[in-house]
């Protein structure tokens, strides 16, 4: 049995990948996202990490996203962010 390399902690660095559909959120909030999970990442890992942080936000094209079977829309998630702005 062949042994796995494993790599040194030095050449790791933390990558946050969020995936979204397509159309919901904009530039600005894409922006937030990705800042505060890095800075939430370099909390927990160390200002030392901050340079080497990754985050990625990658877009879903509306109704290629499913939940349970059920494709979700970008109108979908509008009306479930509306429903929950509405206190309902």
């Amino acid at each position: 049995m062949a042994a796995t390399a494993i790599r040194p902690k030095e050449d790791t660095v933390p990558l946050i990948q969020v995936k979204l559909i397509e159309g919901v959120f904009t530039g600005p909030q894409k922006r937030e996202i990705v800042e505060r999970l890095s800075e939430a990442m370099i909390e927990v890992a160390g200002d030392s990490m901050r340079r080497v942080t990754w985050c990625m936000v990658e877009e879903v094209a509306s109704g290629e996203w499913g939940i349970g079977g059920q494709s979700l829309t970008a109108d979908d998630i509008r009306a479930l962010a509306a429903c929950d702005s509405d206190g309902g």
